[in-house]
C-alpha cells in the first residue's frame, strides 16, 4: 500500500541550521518510502522578488543540502508559465523532499493551482515524498489564503492540502508586523476553518512521527517554541513534542 508522505507546516527558518534536524527527518522519511535522496526547492512564493533574493534562497538551500548530505535541486518556477514546462515537471518525481519557501502566499497559490506541476507534486507526495511549506509556503497549502490586497474580498483559493486549517507563520511576531486591518483579514476564515499560529523556528508536522496521520488530522509540534490554536477549535497552546488533533 502506497504511503502518503510527511507534511510539515513551518513557522520560519527554512534551510537554516535551526531546521536541519527536521528537514533531515523529512527527507529520510521520503527516502524510507522509496523516494530519491534529493531535496527539491520551489521558490515560487518569492517569484516576484529580485534576482538577488532568489539567489539568496538558492544559496541557503545549497548550504542546507550539504549539511544534510543530499542533492539540492532548485526549481525556478517563478510564474504560471513555468508550471507548465515539461522539463521542470519531470524533476518532481526525483525528489524525496519538496519544499516551498517564503514570500507571497497568494502569488504561490495563484501560480500553481490547477497546473501540471502542482498535480505532479501532489502525486509524488501521495507516493511517499515529504512535502514542507515555510511561512508563505505553509499558508498556500490551505483551502483559503488571506487576500491582503483586496481587504473586503474573500480569500484566494489555496492548494487545498489542508482545506480546513489556516496556518499563521511567524506567529510570535506576525501581528506586530502588520496593521490591524490586515490582522482582521487573517483572522477572518471560512466557516469550519481552524486558525493556528506557528511560532518562528517551529513547525507542525504530520506523517513523520509514529501515530501522526493527515487522514486522522493528528499532528506533532517540532522546534523551539509553540503552536497555538486561535479560532475554530478550543483555544490552546502546544509545545514541542505535543500532539495536536483537529476534529
Amino acid at each position: 500500500m502506497t504511503k502518503i508522505g510527511a507534511l510539515a507546516l513551518v513557522g520560519s527558518g527554512e534551510y537554516l541550521p535551526v531546521m536541519q534536524e527536521l528537514e533531515t527527518a523529512l527527507l529520510h522519511s521520503g527516502i524510507s518510502n522509496g523516494r530519491p535522496n534529493r531535496f527539491l526547492q520551489i521558490p515560487t512564493a518569492a517569484g516576484q522578488e529580485s534576482v538577488e533574493r532568489l539567489q539568496f534562497w538558492e544559496q541557503l538551500g545549497a548550504e542546507q543540502a550539504r549539511r544534510i548530505g543530499t542533492v539540492q535541486d532548485f526549481l525556478p518556477i517563478f510564474n504560471r508559465e513555468d508550471a507548465y514546462n515539461p522539463k521542470f515537471i519531470s524533476r518532481i518525481s526525483e525528489a524525496g523532499l519538496i519544499y516551498f519557501s517564503g514570500g507571497d502566499p497568494g502569488y504561490l497559490a495563484n501560480t500553481l493551482l490547477g497546473t501540471p506541476l502542482w498535480n505532479e507534486i501532489e502525486i509524488n507526495w501521495r507516493s511517499g515524498a515529504a512535502l514542507a511549506g515555510c511561512s508563505a509556503g505553509a499558508m498556500a497549502l490551505s483551502g483559503d489564503v488571506p487576500n491582503f490586497f483586496r481587504m473586503k474580498n474573500v480569500g484566494i483559493p489555496g492548494l487545498n492540502l489542508i482545506p480546513k486549517i489556516r496556518p499563521i507563520p511567524h506567529y510570535n511576531k506576525f501581528f506586530g508586523w502588520i496593521p490591524d486591518s490586515a490582522a482582521k483579514i487573517v483572522m477572518r476564515a471560512p466557516e469550519g476553518t481552524v486558525i493556528i499560529g506557528i511560532d518562528e523556528d517551529t513547525s507542525l508536522v504530520t506523517g513523520l512521527d509514529e501515530g501522526t496521520s493527515l487522514t486522522e488530522n493528528i499532528w506533532q509540534v517540532h522546534g523551539s517554541a509553540s503552536v497555538h490554536i486561535l479560532s475554530g477549535a478550543p483555544i490552546r497552546r502546544f509545545e514541542a513534542g505535543e500532539r495536536v488533533t483537529f476534529n
